[in-house]
């Protein structure tokens, strides 16, 4: 008995494919409805959970704490709001947004703060006409703010940085070439000594510049100690500043103009330093800044005079600062609004050097003002016009003697030779004359070149003929 079973096909259910959905990149910037409302809501919650520690739950107290508590409970309920609609990544990136916009605000805050409450202080000395133009030879702390100033405190700033910037800015910069051009043990000494330098105190180099150039060398106080004393606060600054700048530099523009031959110092002058001149003028405003502000190196160096003294070599001077520390420390409310006065004058005789090294310095680069842009665009011309001299089609090689054609693809040097001269060798010559003019064949032999096929030679026929 056979069974014969019948199978019984299967019936395939289709699989709905699912419908793709697409890719949409993440927002990085810029304001949605939702973040706002989370941003507020963790603002207020955060505050709330201040107010309940600080009054209620928990025996805490002091406004510091409280502001610190409020925003570290706001940072947390932020990113928690802000994790229910958004990954952890975009989390992340919300909170860190935050923190640096909480940073960058309270940054301006204490800077306009310090700006506008030495301005108002000094607001008083600041309208005199006199204030900028005298001294305080023929004024004491009892005279009205109508006699006396500070010219002989800004002259005296003045010619002390410059001295300071002439000793520290090619040294600085020389330096900093060396320690990114030459590798080696010295070149690690050199910089350990500089990193050790910047932690140096200022009254450790007026003690040294008073020990060598005034006891050591029977010179006097003057504003050339003064200016010896602050470019040894000035230098390792630069020297550091510029040095990082320098390591910025691609290494491929170095490389590329040894390959075309220029020696090490050429690269360094046109190629190294115009590429990293804004960051230099940076390094150098950020010298500027620490000596500008120096006090102890100029009494111990300079001295204190309240005339003028434009000798630096001879006779004491006073710099603003020192001004500023005599000023304030009187009981005399007309010295102490001297003192501000002189204080703003201070800060706006740095952001004056500071335009000036940014003007100096340029822009980073690859970015051209529109001088430069026209300056390029003439030597682009220039180079145009040429290159197309030396393209010309009025000169071409061929071979003079026997006629023939100079082959494109032999590289061999041929001997070039005078249009007048023979040559000596049995090997022709290559002459650069104008070409002479051929007559062109006409259409019908150049149609018979083309159509005619190569003769082949039959050693039968030949030898027939022969016969």
């Amino acid at each position: 008995m056979t069974v014969v079973e019948e199978l019984v096909p299967e019936t395939a259910v289709p699989v709905e494919a699912l419908p793709e959905v697409p890719d949409v990149p993440r927002r990085i910037g810029g304001l949605t409805r939702s973040g706002v409302l989370s941003l507020f809501g963790a603002a207020a919650s955060g505050l709330c959970v201040a107010v309940l520690l600080f009054g209620e739950l928990a025996p805490f107290s002091g406004p510091l704490g409280f502001t610190l508590t409020a925003y570290v409970s706001f940072l947390g309920i932020y990113a928690v709001l802000t994790g229910l609609e958004e990954n952890g990544q975009a989390v992340r990136d919300r909170v860190m947004t935050i923190v640096l916009w909480t940073a960058a605000t309270l940054l301006f805050i204490a800077l306009t703060l310090v700006v506008g409450f030495t301005a108002w202080r000094g607001r008083e000395a600041l309208p005199h006409g006199n204030f900028f133009t005298q001294d305080m030879q023929a004024s004491g702390p009892l005279d009205p703010l109508t006699h006396g100033g500070i010219a002989h405190a800004m002259l005296g700033t003045l010619i002390m940085i410059t001295i300071a910037l002439v000793i520290t800015v090619p040294l600085g910069l020389a330096c900093a070439v060396y320690l990114n051009q030459i590798q080696g043990r010295f070149s690690r000494f050199v910089r350990t000594i500089v990193e050790a330098m910047t932690a140096l105190p200022s009254i450790v180099a007026g003690l040294m510049v008073y020990a060598v150039w005034i006891l050591g060398l029977g010179m006097q106080k003057s504003g050339l100690a003064a200016g010896f004393a602050i470019s040894v606060m000035m230098l390792p600054i630069v020297i550091r500043a510029a040095d990082v700048v320098l390591r910025l530099v691609p290494g491929t523009l170095t490389e590329a103009s040894e390959a075309l031959g220029a020696p090490r110092w050429r690269t360094v002058w046109h190629v190294v330093l115009p590429t990293a001149r804004s960051g230099l003028a940076t390094a150098v405003i950020l010298g500027t800044a620490r000596g500008i502000g120096e006090t102890s190196p100029v009494l111990l160096t300079a001295g204190f005079t309240a005339a003028k003294n434009l000798d630096p070599s001879a006779g004491p001077m006073v710099s603003l600062p020192l001004a500023v520390f005599n000023f304030v420390k009187s009981p005399e409310p007309t010295m102490i609004a001297r003192g501000f006065g002189a204080a703003a004058v201070l800060m706006a005789l740095v952001l004056v050097l500071f335009t000036i090294a940014r003007i100096i310095g340029g822009r980073g680069p690859g970015h051209l003002n529109r001088r430069q842009a026209k300056r390029a665009a003439r030597a682009s011309r220039r180079d145009v016009e040429r290159f197309a001299e030396l393209h010309t089609p009025g000169l071409s090689l061929f071979d003079a003697g026997q006629g023939k054609q100079v082959d494109a693809q032999d590289t061999r040097p041929l001997p070039v030779v005078p249009s007048g001269a023979e040559p000596q060798d049995a090997e022709p010559a290559v002459r650069l004359t104008k070409p002479r003019p051929e007559a062109e064949p006409d259409a019908e032999s150049r149609t018979a070149t083309r159509e005619e096929p190569p003769s082949e030679s039959i050693p039968g026929e030949n030898s027939g003929e022969n016969a």
